[in-house]
């Protein structure tokens, strides 16, 4: 039998398919799950349950660091706010797409909304962040309009809060990471394998001294 098994690895690492078997049946794209949301084209882990849509890294990063006094704002809505919804005091998402909010709202537990924010109407999206007239410890930049939405969610920060900006490797949101910088925010990229593609892709937290991340 192990002559065998010694006789495929061999056929296969031929053919240069010897990794990919190997990855499919035990190795980190497996255990993080990558696989199961590739085919089911959902961003979940292994155990079917809902991540970000970050790279994995940054997740393993972010999730040991979240506390359950933390209140959260998030610019789009999905799977990520049902997974900060588990972790954290509660989440305030926006949503631009009419359909896209009734699909998510009934999935959402009691510490999590989302509202829906026309993108046809003036800087109701990005203005948003300031509908409750509170601070948030984490914003969460990753929809539509990503400039004005740090422009605008910066200014919602509590003193020890972070801002998030997902894809931050684009050039067209320098804008945004120049205006953090100014604010005297340090930026921290996180960059790796996100689920459902095979791309890669980089999140970056923006932080001062003192942050409610630890960081």
């Amino acid at each position: 039998m192990k002559k065998i098994k010694l006789q495929v690895w061999a056929l296969l690492n031929s053919l240069g398919l010897g990794g990919i078997v190997q990855l499919f049946l035990e190795g980190a794209l497996k255990n993080y799950g990558w696989f199961r949301s590739y085919h089911t084209k959902q961003s979940v882990d292994a155990q079917g349950q809902p991540l970000p849509w970050y790279n994995y890294s940054f997740i393993f990063f972010l999730e040991p660091r979240l506390k359950p006094h933390l209140e959260v704002f998030e610019y789009g809505s999905g799977f990520s706010t049902r997974w900060y919804a588990r972790r954290v005091k509660n989440i305030t998402a926006v949503e631009h797409d009419a359909a896209w909010v009734k699909q998510v709202a009934p999935q959402l537990p009691a510490n999590a909304q989302v509202l829906y924010r026309s993108l046809d109407e003036g800087e109701v999206y990005a203005g948003a962040v300031a509908e409750e007239n509170k601070k948030y410890h984490i914003i969460i930049v990753d929809g539509r309009r990503r400039v004005k939405c740090v422009q605008q969610g910066v200014e919602f920060l509590t003193p020890d809060g972070v801002l998030i900006l997902d894809n931050s490797e684009r050039t067209f949101y320098q804008e945004a990471i120049d205006l953090l910088k100014e604010k005297g925010f340090r930026q921290l990229e996180i960059r790796g394998m996100v689920p459902i593609t095979s791309h890669d892709s980089c999140t970056s937290v923006f932080y001062r001294e003192g942050n409610c991340l630890g960081i």
